[in-house]
């Protein structure tokens, strides 16, 4: 069996790397295609295991927007042969709509979802269209004259990453990260269900909220009260009860439980994030401050600006750096998101 993921396009390479981080960690048993900026697929699912990676993938992934089941590869080409081929009453619950989304594709949009309504329409009986309120969604995705048809079994939430946007939290603080890239940097952490992970620069909350809503325990700790108090706010209101807040300095941090992963996002050049160091020296200390916290061969994930060169003082204190992802923020700012791996001794 077969998974079709049809990510997003806003980074080329964030989408596909969080959809391999979250196989890694979850032992998903799949290989995995990706047929392009935008479309990827699970082949060789076993059936057993089917529904199970579904609803791990939909739950988890922020850079994908769809995940639907696979069940025919073709081309404009082929099409009408191969749809002739399906038994659609095993995949269509009395009513259906085709959706067509295409990715650097040139086809018909409105014209192919037509010809495949009809398609499907002439080789299954009792069934209808319905375009408003369909049991059944007949997905496709077109890139240059390929088709991958899926059926949408479960829906991803998509709304959440919207309603849950900085500004629209209880708490706000400028400068907070978008929801999405907080669920894709604790994916790229490899942290699982009911782990521990930790945000020593929390800020309002965002990462731990993303956490959170995956199931994993949380703690966030941050050198002022009123963004310590305020993300216990933000995650009291977006349902999440296993979490920790501290206020403190992270060079005083001193973990009761070592920690599965740690995920954050340090404030840049200024002297904010210890109080009374700025510059390259916040991520030194900051590097030192956590190696204890962390269970060994945990991961960190983090934003840096592009003039913090991370590899020596990573490596100076036992990390490596696994990944590293550059996301344009301005002219003069490169964002990186470093995937960064604690050693073993």
């Amino acid at each position: 069996m077969e998974l079709l993921c049809i990510q997003s396009q806003e980074h080329p390479e964030l989408p596909l790397a969080e959809l391999k981080a979250v196989m890694e960690c979850e032992n998903i048993d799949a290989q995995l295609e990706s047929v392009c900026e935008g479309i990827a697929i699970l082949k060789n699912i076993s059936q057993d295991k089917f529904d199970e990676y579904y609803r791990i993938l939909i739950k988890r992934l922020g850079y994908t927007h769809e995940v639907h089941e696979l069940i025919l590869e073709t081309s404009v080409d082929t099409l009408d042969n191969d749809v002739s081929q399906i038994d659609w009453s095993c995949y269509i619950d009395k009513t259906f709509a085709v959706r067509v989304k295409r990715i650097h594709s040139q086809i018909d949009t409105v014209g192919y979802e037509r010809k495949l309504g009809t398609l499907i329409l002439e080789n299954c009986d009792d069934i209808r269209v319905n375009l408003s309120k369909p049991n059944t969604l007949v997905r496709v995705a077109a890139f240059e004259n390929n088709l991958y048809v899926g059926i949408e079994r479960l829906k991803l939430n998509k709304k959440h990453f919207e309603e849950s946007k900085p500004h629209k939290r209880p708490f706000f603080y400028p400068g907070s990260m978008n929801p999405k890239l907080a669920r894709c940097m604790v994916n790229l952490s490899r942290i699982k269900e009911g782990e521990l992970l930790l945000d020593p620069f929390c800020g309002t909350g965002g990462i731990l909220i993303e956490a959170g809503l995956i199931g994993c325990k949380v703690v966030g700790s941050d050198i002022y009260w009123k963004m310590k108090n305020g993300t216990a706010i933000n995650l009291e209101h977006y349902g999440i009860t296993d979490y920790r807040t501290f206020h403190l300095d992270v060079r005083e941090l001193k973990m009761y439980e070592k920690v599965s992963s740690v995920v954050t996002d340090p404030p840049y050049g200024i002297s904010t994030s210890t109080g009374d160091v700025d510059g390259d020296e916040i991520f030194k200390e900051f590097f030192k401050a956590i190696y204890d916290n962390m269970k060994d061969d945990a991961y960190l994930c983090m934003a840096s600006p592009h003039y913090v060169d991370l590899k020596p003082m990573v490596k100076e204190v036992g990390f490596e750096i696994v990944e590293q992802y550059g996301i344009k923020m301005h002219r003069s700012l490169t964002r990186i998101i470093s995937v960064i791996r604690k050693k073993l001794n």
